[in-house]
């Protein structure tokens, strides 16, 4: 049988971990591929202890992350986000509503920014209706809010700010 090295990985490596982690491997995958091709270096008690101490500080973040991530989760879950805009024929509306415009409403009145891109939204809203839409916030934390969008009053353009008008072709 051939012996066995701790390599500390300088690079990613698919199938074997990922940068800054102390892998044990076959001693010739070791000192024939990993270190001369500059994937990997001999882990020294020193570079083990760094890398341990880096390990515990990414999942002391990662837990900060999530913790703040469920706390948000938690204030935005059942929010609903009320959208008045104007309103054509079919209850369709003049514009639409983006993910970028409940992100603006939910930052606004939860007091927290929230990504637009975590909004879930295929397509824009462009009728007015009761929706419910995901906010992706990570893996396993997708809180639903609630857009309704009702009809505004047609003369008042103050009231429209919300909703946009599609440009003209």
């Amino acid at each position: 049988m051939g012996s066995k090295m701790k390599v500390l990985l300088t690079q990613d490596i698919e199938k074997l971990g990922q940068a800054g982690e102390i892998k044990e491997v076959a001693g010739g995958f070791g000192r024939n591929y990993l270190v001369p091709k500059g994937l990997a270096v001999l882990a020294t008690p020193g570079q083990i202890r760094q890398a341990e101490e880096r390990i515990q500080a990414r999942r002391r973040r990662e837990e900060a992350d999530r913790r703040d991530a469920e706390e948000l989760a938690a204030r935005i879950g059942g929010v609903t986000l009320r959208f008045t805009a104007r309103v054509g024929a079919l209850d369709r509306l003049y514009g639409s509503v983006t993910n970028v415009d409940i992100a603006n409403k939910l930052s606004e009145q939860v007091g927290i920014e929230v990504d637009r891109r975590k909004i879930d939204l295929t397509d824009p809203i462009k009728r007015i209706g009761i929706y419910p839409v995901k906010v992706r916030l990570m893996a396993g934390l997708e809180p639903i809010v609630n857009v309704v969008v009702e009809a505004g009053d047609t003369t008042d353009e103050a009231a429209l700010s919300d909703a946009e008008p599609e440009p003209q072709a």
